[in-house]
């Protein structure tokens, strides 16, 4: 088929050709004879290559049977999770390589007991983890949850339930530096308790790692995953009380004075034979604390009583004879409460006053006492009696100045008592 263009418009990359009824077509310019510009008519031959199609939807569908196999026939698989071990308050789980197939890999998580736990930390390189800080003798559901490109995919769930602290078989140890005795010992008693055999290298698994030195490959890598380095007597001790042991006093740093007694220190283990010489050690204890008898309750030291005293002063009186007076008296010694010395009050001082009344003041605030006295003026005891009666409370009069107690002349004694002196207290 043979096409006539007028070429409109030439540029570097595309050139503007018109057909007849006035339509545009853009055309590659490069293949375009030289020397053509605008205004100039090329024509233009169309035809159809049938080889060449065949050729390119072999080709095409050849292509798609490749990338169907490779991509369109298999899957991911679900995850198989599985329980490895188990303790009293942790749980190893392991579950296989993950099958991705084609797909591009979104996450893996963990579920426990139908709620998030947490995702795994790169899941194509690590196929296990630890749970620890889980409660003693508890039942616990865990499943995976893998997301990829290709959709998500859930594993089996699994049931685990922790030990309880007297079931030992859950102990995993792997040994460190010490004496070959000791391992020896060590491996045994692992065999007695139940517990699993000795591990070659440190694992996510291990549970303790048992040493009598802090120093080595294995050491360092068990302080880096955080298990407690411990010393052979914390298995002994485990064996001796029938259960998990703490091992905060069976540190290498520990005080071996924490230590709770093991077995050997206790005596032989059930079921084994007794050396003569330590047997017959045993019987002589027994037969000495049999023959020792209990010492008597000593009675307790009373004080000696007033009768006692006095016959212990007549009989030292009896045994002087003619000298009863040097015999010391020992009621003087002993404290007796009737015996009571009062303090001694000062005398008072008896000042009269210009009415020849005598008044009594004393040293202490509260000892004020007026005495009255039958004075020149000639009235009876009983007049002055009434009179004292009478008269309301009167204050304490105050003890004149050195100059007024000069004109006034104390009353004599003896003419007080010849006249029939008499005290009034008010």
């Amino acid at each position: 088929m043979l096409i006539s263009l007028t070429v409109g418009k030439v540029d570097a990359g595309i050139a503007i050709l018109l057909t007849e009824d006035r339509r545009l077509i853009e055309f590659p310019s490069i293949l375009l004879p030289n020397g053509i510009s605008s205004g100039s008519i090329v024509d233009i031959q169309v035809s159809r290559n049938t080889a060449a199609e065949l050729t390119s939807a072999n080709a095409f569908a050849h292509l798609q049977e490749e990338i169907f196999s490779q991509f369109g026939i298999r899957s991911p698989t679900k995850p198989q999770l599985r329980i490895r071990n188990a303790t009293q308050t942790s749980v190893v789980l392991e579950w296989d390589p993950i099958n991705l197939a084609t797909a591009t890999l979104r996450s893996l998580t963990l579920y426990r007991n139908g709620a998030k736990s947490g995702s795994i930390p790169n899941p194509t390189s690590f196929t296990t983890t630890k749970i620890s800080g889980l409660a003693v003798n508890t039942e616990y559901t865990f499943h995976l949850v893998l997301k990829t490109s290709a959709g998500t995919y859930s594993s089996d769930k699994v049931t685990v339930k922790t030990q309880k602290l007297t079931d030992l078989s859950g102990i995993t140890v792997c040994p460190g530096v010490m004496p070959p005795e000791a391992k020896e010992q060590l491996e045994t008693t692992l065999l007695r308790i139940g517990a699993k055999p000795l591990q070659d290298y440190v694992r996510i698994d291990t549970t303790h790692f048992v040493c009598t030195e802090g120093r080595g490959q294995a050491w360092e890598r068990a302080v880096e995953m955080n298990i407690p380095v411990v010393r052979p007597e914390w298995v002994e001790a485990c064996e001796s009380e029938g259960r998990i042991v703490g091992v905060r006093a069976y540190y290498l740093t520990a005080d071996p004075r924490l230590m709770r007694p093991t077995l050997r220190e206790r005596g032989p283990r059930p079921g084994t034979a007794v050396p003569a010489q330590q047997q017959q050690q045993q019987q002589q204890q027994q037969h000495q604390q049999h023959q020792t008898p209990p010492l008597p309750p000593q009675p307790q030291q009373q004080p000696p009583s007033k009768n006692s005293l006095d016959a212990v002063a007549a009989q030292a009186a009896g045994s002087a004879g003619s000298t009863p007076a040097q015999t010391p008296d020992l009621r003087q010694n002993s404290p007796s409460p009737e015996r009571e010395e009062l303090p001694l009050q000062p005398p008072k001082e008896c000042v009269p006053d210009k009415q020849g009344e005598v008044v009594a003041t004393g040293t202490q605030a509260d000892s004020h006492t007026e005495e009255r006295s039958v004075g020149s003026n000639g009235k009876g005891d009983e007049e002055n009696f009434d009179e004292g009666k009478n008269k309301k409370e009167k204050e304490i009069t105050p003890a004149k100045s050195e100059a007024d107690s000069r004109d006034v002349a104390s009353p004599d004694p003896k003419t007080k008592a010849e006249e029939g002196f008499e005290t009034v207290s008010l």
